[in-house]
Formats: structure tokens, C-alpha cells, sequence
């Protein structure tokens, strides 16, 4: 038998086999490369880490690790960082060092009238009112808000608890020139309030239910009928315009677990315990009057948005006038990142 084919026939089949060969081997790459681009381009994926900030009071979403879990199989990294209020928080997230957060309603509006590119991506839902207070010394003789007049009120200054002061004070027939506002983190107010050292402090669980139960602190006011936005999730606008699918998983997971923790709250409880180090039976109580689900974006909370930002500017708080609709996202945008769960409420 003649093993010597000529060298044109050996030649045609080393390019078919060869060929044949590419053929299957590119088959898998090509389907690597297709699911890639589907990722990072039809997905709405450019980024592989996505930096989340939470604030210290507590955040089951970072305790939990949901969005962790949830992006890990699409080779994207959570990186967290930790805030003692919303402003800084805000502060991080215009100075490009974070992407996603979670605020009050105040925050937004500071940050947006000096400059921010931020944009809103959801809602909180808001609670009663019960977890955000003026709370005074229980033998203080400040009986009523309009006794503040004159009086130091300590605050953080650009938080939920700056619109809470605002109102309360023009529900008292009082101005925000009337006291003597003085601006500390939490933590700060907290101690000195402790020690007596201040007339007043307007706060937020779990502070408030912490100076309750440890200072015998009696509420002049709380946040109900008066302060109920609820707050919001924030991003940097253009991390939200490239990473819709990114920014819609965060909030998918987030109202998920919201779900589980309005029906479980002992065992929130159980885990935010370790995490704040504070008594489990004063945390039943920040538990029940917290909320922790999302609500979307509608008109109806941009324009509520908009009465917030316009008293600030009448009070003087803040520089000069903000268009909210100017932090808002495109109506398609939002039905990109809002899941199906939060549109439909």
C-alpha cells in the first residue's frame, strides 16, 4: 500500500482537519467572549467592584451579605464603607469614594445645592415617625419645642434630623434663627447629652432609644405627621447610568430582605445585637419602629423632595435654590433599575 499521498493532498487535509479542529476549540471561546460582552453591554455591567456605604447605626443588608453573595457569580466585588451619618456618607459619594448608599431625605438636597452629580435611585418607605425625635433631659424645664427659643439644640447638621428641627420649629410659630443650632455626629451628641451638656438634641434610633432607656431622655417631639419621607438609596449618576443592572440587583436584594426583616424582627434583632452591642430588648424597640423596605421613584416623592429643599432655602440653610428633578433619572432609566418587586408597589 502506497503511503506517500501527494504533498497538495496532504496539504488539503491538514487544512481541513486544522480547520475542523478551530472550529470546535472556538466553539467554547466564542461562547465565553458572546457571554462576556452580554455582562459587561446588554446587562448593563461595566464595573467589577461596586463600593456600598452604610451608616454605623446599623445596616442588615451589609450584616447580611446578600448583595455580596448575589454579585460574587458575576465577578464583581462589594467593597463597604462605614458612615457615622448621612452627610458624610454623601460627602464620600461626591468625592467619587463610594457608588450606593442609603440616606435620610436631607442629605441629598445639602450635597446637591453644593454641586453633586448624585442621582435617586429609590425610596425608603417611611416609618411613623416614633424613631426620630427632640428629645430634652426629663427634668429639663424645655416643656414644649416652642421653649427652644434661644436655647442650644444640638443636631447633625444636613441630616434627617435638620428638616425634623426645621418643621417642628415652624409648627411652634419659631424660626430657625430663634436657637442656637450646634452641629455633631451622633456619637458626639450622644455623649454629651449623657452628660448634660447640651438643652437638646434631635437624633435618630437607635441614639434616641439608647437615651431613653439610659438617660431617662423625655421626647419634645418626634418625626410623626411631620417628617415621614422615609429617605432614600442614592448613587453616583454616572455609576447608575453605566451599571443599571448592578444597581437594580442591589435594590432587588435589598427590598428582599426588607421583606424578611418586617416579618421577622427577632431575628433582626438577634443580628443586629453583636453588630451595635447594645442591649436586645432596647433594639425590639428601634426594630419596631423601623422600616425596611423600598418604595420607586414617582412624582409624588419629588415633589415632596422639592417642599423640603425649598425650606431649607427659605430658612437660609442652604446657599442657593436646587431643581430636585435635576437629581431625578430618565423615566426609562428608572424602569431599567427598579425591579419588578419595588415598580409595582
Amino acid at each position: 500500500m502506497n503511503f506517500n499521498l501527494p504533498r497538495r493532498t496532504v496539504l488539503q487535509k491538514f487544512i481541513q482537519y486544522s480547520a475542523l479542529a478551530l472550529v470546535f476549540l472556538s466553539v467554547p471561546i466564542a461562547s465565553n467572549i458572546v457571554e462576556a460582552q452580554n455582562t459587561t453591554n446588554k446587562a448593563g455591567i461595566k464595573t467589577k467592584v461596586v463600593r456600598l456605604a452604610y451608616q454605623t447605626s446599623g445596616d442588615i443588608v451589609k450584616i447580611k451579605g446578600v448583595v455580596d453573595k448575589r454579585l460574587e457569580p458575576l465577578g464583581i466585588k462589594v467593597e463597604w464603607s462605614p458612615f457615622p451619618a448621612g452627610p458624610q456618607l454623601m460627602e464620600a459619594m461626591n468625592a467619587n469614594k463610594v457608588d450606593i448608599g442609603s440616606v435620610g431625605e436631607t442629605p441629598p438636597i445639602f450635597v446637591q445645592a453644593a454641586g453633586a452629580q448624585l442621582a435617586y435611585i429609590a425610596g425608603r418607605k417611611p416609618s411613623s415617625g416614633e424613631g426620630s425625635a427632640i428629645v430634652v433631659q426629663k427634668d429639663s424645664p424645655i416643656k414644649t419645642v416652642k421653649d427652644l427659643k434661644g436655647k442650644k439644640v444640638v443636631f447633625q447638621k444636613g441630616s434627617a434630623s435638620h428638616y425634623l428641627l426645621l418643621r417642628a420649629l415652624a409648627e411652634a410659630g419659631l424660626k430657625y434663627s430663634d436657637i442656637q443650632a450646634v452641629s455633631l455626629t451622633p456619637a458626639e451628641a450622644r455623649d454629651a447629652f449623657i452628660q448634660k451638656k447640651i438643652d437638646a438634641w434631635v437624633a435618630w434610633d437607635p441614639f434616641v432609644a439608647f437615651v431613653q432607656k439610659n438617660a431617662n431622655a423625655r421626647v419634645l417631639r418626634n418625626a410623626s405627621r411631620i417628617a415621614t419621607q422615609g429617605g432614600f438609596y442614592m448613587a453616583r449618576r454616572s455609576f447608575a447610568v453605566e451599571n443599571p443592572e448592578v444597581v437594580r440587583i442591589v435594590l432587588e436584594e435589598v427590598d428582599k430582605l426588607g421583606e424578611w426583616a418586617e416579618s421577622n424582627p427577632d431575628e433582626v434583632v438577634k443580628i443586629l445585637a453583636p453588630e451595635l452591642k447594645l442591649d436586645p430588648a432596647l433594639l425590639a424597640v428601634v426594630v419596631r419602629r423601623r422600616t425596611f423596605r423600598l418604595r420607586p421613584i414617582n412624582s409624588s416623592l419629588v415633589a415632596e423632595q422639592q417642599r423640603i429643599a425649598d425650606l431649607f432655602y427659605k430658612e437660609g440653610v442652604i446657599p442657593k435654590q436646587i431643581a430636585i428633578k435635576d437629581s431625578v433619572l430618565s423615566f426609562q432609566q428608572y424602569a431599567t433599575i427598579t425591579p419588578q418587586r419595588i415598580s409595582k408597589k
